[in-house]
Formats: C-alpha cells, sequence, structure tokens
C-alpha cells in the first residue's frame, strides 16, 4: 500500500498564500533593512506585519482555532513554515518565530483554562510576545540542562525565584517569561525543576543586555535576564511541581522541527538565489550552471534539502502520533542544521565575489542560519544522545535473549 505525502487543498493553498504574501509584503522590507529586525522597526514593524498577515488569512497557522490560529498539525506546518521562511522576517510576520511558536504550542498542551486565559490568549493573538528562560552563564544550566541553578525556594502562597539566565530570545520587550528553576536537589542533580510563568513587569525582573550574535532577525534579541526575589504565586506555576524537564518535552521537539521547517526555506531561497545566478552567468566559454563542478555544488544542494525534508516529514509525523519522537527529531535537526549551511555556503560559493556582497543576501543568510547548528542543542549534543539511545537499545535487546 502506497504511503500518501500529499498535503491536502486546503495546506497547498495556504502555502502559496503565504508565499504570495511574503514575497509581496515582506521580503522588500527585510531587503530593504539587510535582514536587521531591530533596525526595520522591532514590534512596530511586528505589528504592521501582523495585521497584514491576519488580513491576509495566514496569521498563527500553529495555534488554536480557539485562540485565533489556524490550527494546523505538526505534519501541515512543515510547507507552511518553509515558505513563511523564504524570508528571515517571515516568522515575525506570521508569528511563527522563536520563542513564541513553541511557548503557544506548550501552553495549548499545559497550561490551566486560567492560565491559558491570562497568557496564551495575548500571547496567540500577537498582543504580546513571550521568553523561555532556560538558559544560564557559567556553570549553570547550557547544553546539560542539569546544571541548572537558577532556584525557587517556597514561600506564602508561592514561590521566590533567584537566578541569572542568558540568550534568552525575545526577552527585550516579551510580555511574560516562562522561567525553568530547580525546586528539588542542587546543581547537577538530574530533574528537580519547575515551571513558572511571570509577567515582564513582575518586581525582580531585570532585562541587563543585549548578547550580540551574528543573527539579526530575531526580535527582542538574546539577552542576559536576572531575576532577584520574584514571586510567582501558585497559580502561576506551569504544570506540576518538580517536573518542569518533563513538561519541557512537550516544547522542545516540536520546536526543534519548526526550527528546520523556517530555516529550510531560507536555505531554499538562497540556493534558488544561486542558481539562478549561475543559470545566466557565463565564463570559460559557456554559463557556469554548465560546468561540472557547479554541477556538483547543484546537486549536492538538492540532495542536502531533499534529505533534510524527508527527515522532518518523518519526525513530524511521529510527533502527530503522540509520540515522544526523540530519534527521529534529534537527527531531523541535527542533519538539518548542517545540511542548511553547507547548502548556504555552496551558493555563495557559486555566486563568487557576489556571493560575499551585499548584492546579493547570500552572506547574512549564510549567517542566520549558522547558529542553528548550536540553537536548541548543539549537533555534538544530539549525537551523544543518539548515540545513547541506540547503544541502550542494543543493550536490552541483549538481556531479552538472555
Amino acid at each position: 500500500m502506497a504511503v500518501d505525502l500529499a498535503y491536502s487543498a486546503q495546506v497547498r493553498d495556504l502555502v502559496e498564500r503565504t508565499s504570495a504574501f511574503i514575497a509581496e509584503e515582506v521580503l522588500p522590507i527585510e531587503n530593504r533593512f539587510a535582514g536587521d529586525v531591530t533596525a526595520a522597526g522591532g514590534d512596530d514593524l511586528r505589528r504592521e506585519l501582523n495585521a497584514k498577515a491576519k488580513a491576509a488569512g495566514v496569521f498563527a497557522p500553529h495555534a488554536p482555532v480557539e485562540f485565533g490560529g489556524l490550527g494546523l498539525n505538526m505534519s501541515d506546518r512543515a510547507p507552511v513554515f518553509e515558505a513563511a521562511g523564504a524570508s528571515t522576517f517571515g516568522p515575525v510576520a506570521l508569528h511563527i518565530g522563536a520563542p513564541d511558536e513553541g511557548n503557544v504550542h506548550m501552553l495549548a498542551h499545559i497550561a490551566t483554562s486560567e492560565q491559558k486565559d491570562k497568557y496564551l490568549a495575548p500571547l496567540a493573538t500577537g498582543e504580546v510576545r513571550s521568553a523561555f528562560a532556560m538558559t544560564e552563564p557559567a556553570p549553570g544550566a547550557g547544553s546539560d540542562p542539569n546544571a541548572l541553578s537558577t532556584t525557587a525556594e517556597r514561600v506564602a502562597g508561592g514561590w521566590k525565584i533567584n537566578g541569572r539566565k542568558q540568550f534568552i530570545t525575545g526577552a527585550d520587550g516579551a510580555g511574560f517569561f516562562i522561567i525553568m528553576a530547580r525546586t528539588v536537589g542542587q546543581r547537577g542533580d538530574r530533574g528537580g525543576a519547575t515551571m513558572f510563568l511571570a509577567p515582564a513587569h513582575t518586581e525582580g525582573i531585570e532585562v541587563e543586555r543585549h548578547i550580540h550574535t551574528t543573527d539579526k532577525s530575531m526580535i527582542g534579541g538574546h539577552c542576559v535576564v536576572g531575576f532577584t526575589d520574584v514571586f510567582v504565586p501558585d497559580e502561576d506555576v506551569l504544570g506540576a511541581p518538580h517536573e518542569g524537564y518533563r513538561y519541557a518535552q512537550v516544547r522542545l521537539g516540536p520546536a526543534r522541527m519548526t526550527h528546520v521547517m523556517r530555516w529550510m526555506g531560507t536555505a531554499v531561497r538562497a540556493h534558488r538565489i544561486a542558481v539562478d545566478y549561475v543559470e545566466q552567468r557565463e565564463g570559460f566559454g559557456g554559463r557556469l550552471a554548465d560546468l561540472g563542478m557547479i554541477q556538483q555544488m547543484i546537486a549536492d544542494n538538492e540532495i542536502d534539502l531533499a534529505a533534510a525534508r524527508a527527515l522532518l516529514v518523518r519526525a513530524c509525523y511521529e510527533l502527530d502520533l503522540g509520540e515522544h519522537a526523540s530519534d527521529s527529531t534529534s537527527i531531523a535537526k541535527t542533519f538539518g542544521a548542517e545540511a542548511f549551511s553547507r547548502v548556504a555556503d555552496r551558493a555563495v560559493q557559486m555566486c563568487g565575489g557576489l556571493g560575499v556582497s551585499e548584492d546579493l543576501p547570500l552572506a547574512r543568510l549564510a549567517a542566520e542560519l549558522r547558529p542553528f547548528r548550536i540553537y536548541d542543542g548543539p549537533s555534538e549534543v544530539h549525537r551523544w544522545a543518539i548515540a545513547r539511545r541506540a547503544v541502550g537499545r542494543a543493550r536490552r535487546a541483549r538481556e531479552a535473549t538472555r
């Protein structure tokens, strides 16, 4: 029996309308401001583009229908998010960028009815942005979540949080934070964390500074944030106390895949620019596209993009079945992150001097793609986890035969 990988007519129509919206409304602004979302207007630009996306019927394809979104599952999000990712401002325009998209997904699955009204509703409609505060300065949690140092202590009526976070995407201008803090055990212990919801104006929360990185398209920047005696009432605990890492898995796998979707669109754009260039540029007695070395780069790009898309489709399929999909999401994320950088690098090379110039967007697209090999888990950490699970399966299989 054949496996049907076709998308519905409704999804195909949404992809077409998203592509048209990006080409007509978003790409001209991105190009005018060389991909710097802050220079282009920051939150003012976001609100303007969000309004246009709503008018075009392409806003928040991932968000629940009852909160103003289109309610797409993971599989159907893939081609839509890819279409939006053709512009680095596309995720901002459709309100599907990190960390808001992942936070919408998590709140929809975990939050209480009261928390959904207070936090999810304004986030899903784009009234506010959000931030997920997990990563910490050394020796705190980074790729190793067990190193979590931020603490939350029980007080009358709630919890008091103290700690410091860094690389908190979207923190500057966020309406609220989802804060991961240790409530059981010591730094280095496995588990023992809790997630807390806190409005950004809560006393004791301070966005200290921006950490300037190679990517310029994530609104609100990547910031250092301090938490000093931040009081969170019991009703704003997200999920059960001490189970924060378990609940975070609801967000992590899907968020890794939506990163792949968005940056797939960026890589495809870079590839298309390069192919269009070499198809027209003449040299050595013919078109560059007729040269064997150029053809190899084109073919390798096509292979990388096709393989990344296939791995993404498989991971989304498992997620839609309700599976953890730990292996498939790690594999798709690791391969995609590295493949997209290869695609962008080859695109730059094919375009020669123009590739590293500001006349084409390729160099800055490559700079946007490079951090993905670190964000949402470095490739090395995913490889370690993939290998550990493989060894575990082999051990269990051997023991089952004894």
